[in-house]
């Protein structure tokens, strides 16, 4: 009897050891997946991954808007036009091996251009569909004197195109990711390119190597 009851208590303690187990290791996963959120600075550099970023957008539009305008393509327009050239921002190609948003890219572009207050940049194609809807919506529905009549549009002297272009090198955990931007700006009258601009941005990215 005694015996039965020695073995019951051995086998109810080790069922009692190994729900307990089973209870911590649950306890640290559930640990491990909880979320800490943390407002930061939107200006504030975060590179986690190594990728292109929104730090990459914004440094490469605002240093490669400045270089624009600095060239001698704008102050010939504009001694020969008498006026600020007026630029539409075409396709962007992303060449390379990363999903990036070229909108993102596109309206910082737009906005640096525009902030030089050098150059004047019009709606591209898709807004220029929505807009001229709008025209034929108001000639319907407006008052005759809020509308806004057709044929009064700007047209762009020129049409900056460019790529995005990536080289990726990896050996041993280390990849080394090497980004160039390249831009080109068209005068629409006879094609020409009268300015191109480059910029380029390498980032090392090494994983740690743990001990176990």
């Amino acid at each position: 009897m005694k015996r039965s009851f020695s073995i019951l208590m051995s086998r109810f303690l080790r069922l009692c050891l190994v729900l307990g187990s089973i209870l911590c290791l649950l306890a640290l996963i559930s640990c491990g997946k909880e979320k800490r959120v943390t407002r930061v600075d939107p200006g504030t550099v975060i590179d986690l991954s190594g990728r292109w970023n929104d730090t990459d957008s914004k440094l490469v539009a605002a240093t490669m808007m400045k270089e624009m305008v600095s060239r001698p393509w704008l102050e010939k327009f504009t001694r020969a036009k008498g006026r600020d050239p007026v630029v539409i921002v075409g396709m962007i190609l992303n060449k390379s091996h990363e999903h990036i948003d070229v909108g993102t890219f596109v309206t910082d572009l737009e906005r640096e251009m525009t902030n030089t207050q050098k150059v004047v940049f019009v709606a591209s194609k898709s807004e220029r569909e929505e807009i001229r809807e709008e025209r034929k919506e108001q000639a319907v529905y407006s008052r005759e004197d809020t509308q806004k009549r057709p044929g009064q549009e700007v047209g762009a002297d020129f049409m900056m195109k460019g790529t995005i272009a990536t080289i990726v090198d990896e050996s041993a955990g280390t990849k080394a990711i090497y980004y160039q931007v390249d831009l080109n700006l068209i005068d629409l009258e006879n094609n020409i390119k009268s300015w191109y601009g480059q910029k380029k941005i390498k980032k090392v990215v090494e994983r740690k190597r743990h001990l176990f």
